[in-house]
């Protein structure tokens, strides 16, 4: 009977020895401060749970024990104490340090960061008060604004698309194509230009008839515009206007020669109810003339010339 109480007592204070090696263990990280013992030396979870097994069986046989904390102790570890102050103390600076750093900017999330090339070319301009076409050479829709009203687009040209749109008095509009914006000029709408050319010198002559300049060319008249569609032309006198053709640059030419009578008779007549167009050297002068107007930017341009001529035939 004595030998297994030794054996119990025996067990007790094993049981208690691995508790409190447990126990020390369990703490051997407390409150951030640094591991006092290695994770490695530290009791698993599986020991720690047997450990506890054995604890309830022990209660179960009735042995029963308890564990008190003598405070007062009088040996103390000075190391691990002048550690742990030491400790406060960069404890309380870095706390200090923490509190007076700046909090940092937070980067404003930028939408779609990725840039997207211009759909136009850095010279590419629009024309006031006329038709205009962009093409979108890009993945996105372009939307082209006015400046003034930046509610409703002007046009919206899809992706590899071209779009006619008008332009009326804008000096810019605003081009919108994903999250980007450009502005492109627009540029003033000229007024039409138009060029009367003689191509005879038939008329430098002293006598010069009237036959003759029915039958050729005499003047060659030339309208050039930034939007030669756009214009009305109009012509007035006694003239015959062939025309128009287009030239290489897209201007309209016109061949101009005289329609004043069929026959000498006509010719006379005419002379009769014209008779203040006689200069003082004798020589007749009719003059004639040609309108550019612009119908949208309302440009109108009237440019004349004249017919000289003495006589009806030879």
């Amino acid at each position: 009977m004595a030998r297994q109480n030794k054996d119990s007592k025996f067990i007790i204070y094993q049981v208690l020895y691995i508790f409190v090696v447990t126990v020390l263990a369990l703490k051997g990280a407390g409150l951030d401060l640094g591991e006092v013992v290695k994770k490695e030396d530290t009791v698993q979870k599986e020991v720690r749970d047997s450990l506890l097994a054995v604890i309830d069986s022990l209660n179960a046989k009735g042995l029963s024990f308890s564990i008190n904390i003598d405070t007062n102790v009088v040996e103390q570890n000075i190391e691990l104490k002048k550690q742990i102050a030491s400790l406060s103390t960069n404890l309380k600076d870095l706390t200090k340090k923490i509190k007076s750093t700046p909090k940092p900017k937070e980067k404003p999330i930028e939408k779609n960061e990725i840039k997207l090339p211009s759909p136009f070319s850095k010279t590419k301009t629009f024309l006031q008060y006329a038709w205009n076409t962009a093409e979108n050479k890009g993945k996105v829709p372009v939307r082209i604004f006015d400046p003034a009203n930046m509610d409703e687009p002007i046009a919206v040209v899809p992706p590899d698309e071209t779009v006619k749109f008008d332009l009326t008095d804008q000096d810019e509009v605003i081009v919108n194509f994903g999250s980007q914006e450009e502005r492109v000029r627009v540029v003033k709408n000229e007024p039409p230009k138009i060029n009367i050319e003689s191509v005879t010198t038939k008329m430098s002559k002293s006598e010069i008839y009237v036959q003759e300049l029915q039958r050729i060319t005499v003047f060659r008249v030339t309208i050039s515009d930034e939007r030669i569609d756009q214009l009305k032309i109009n012509y007035t006198g006694p003239i015959n206007v062939t025309g128009p053709t287009e030239d290489k640059e897209g201007n309209l030419v016109y061949n101009v020669s005289l329609n004043i009578a069929r026959n000498e008779a006509k010719f006379d007549e005419w002379a009769d109810r014209n008779e203040n167009l006689q200069e003082a050297d004798g020589r007749y002068k009719a003059n004639f003339f040609f309108d550019a107007y612009d119908v949208k930017s309302k440009h109108k341009v009237n440019v004349g010339d004249s017919f000289y001529f003495t006589d009806y035939d030879k």
